[in-house]
């Protein structure tokens, strides 16, 4: 049987596989502080385990492991080829993380070409009537981009077909 990891040990294997946010990383290591050591051994009470739990956070963020930045880097990477700006700052924030001035920026002067890619993904033609044109605005919507964002997409589609 191998030997029980420390919280820093399994700290450090979550992040190995991906970035994470820390609350994210403090919900996931807080089910393992909160376990026996060993067989027989009462479980370690709620206060003590946050406690511990900070600690390893704030280590493995001192030590550059844990870091916010890059996890919203890599969740920005991950999404904006499917999806808009306010799909991915929702997510951000589920995970307790805010971008920063200069990431909004490049998020936002990417948004169009963005959501033109994911519609000429989805639809083969430009709407051809009123009800088909709310239906792709709608696909869009769902998918987090601003209505700016869609009416150039749709715009787009039509200036390509004339062109």
């Amino acid at each position: 049987m191998r030997p029980r990891l420390s919280l820093k040990g399994r700290g450090l294997q979550i992040l190995a596989q991906r970035e994470h946010s820390r609350s994210e990383l403090r919900r996931k290591l807080m089910v393992h502080a909160r376990k026996p050591a060993g067989e027989g051994e009462t479980p370690v009470d709620e206060d003590t385990a946050a406690e511990q739990v900070e600690a390893v956070l704030d280590w493995l963020q001192a030590n550059r492991y844990l870091s916010e930045e890059r996890f919203a880097e890599s969740r920005i990477h991950a999404r904006a080829g499917r999806y808009g700006n306010l799909r991915i700052q929702q997510e951000l924030a589920q995970h307790g993380v805010a971008l920063g001035a200069e990431a909004v920026q490049q998020l936002k002067g990417s948004e169009a070409a963005r959501a033109r890619e994911v519609w000429a993904r989805k639809f083969d033609r430009p709407p051809q009537d009123a009800a088909e044109r709310a239906r792709q605005m709608r696909f869009l919507a769902a998918r987090g981009f601003s209505g700016d964002a869609i009416r150039r997409a749709l715009r787009g589609g039509a200036d390509d077909e004339s062109a």
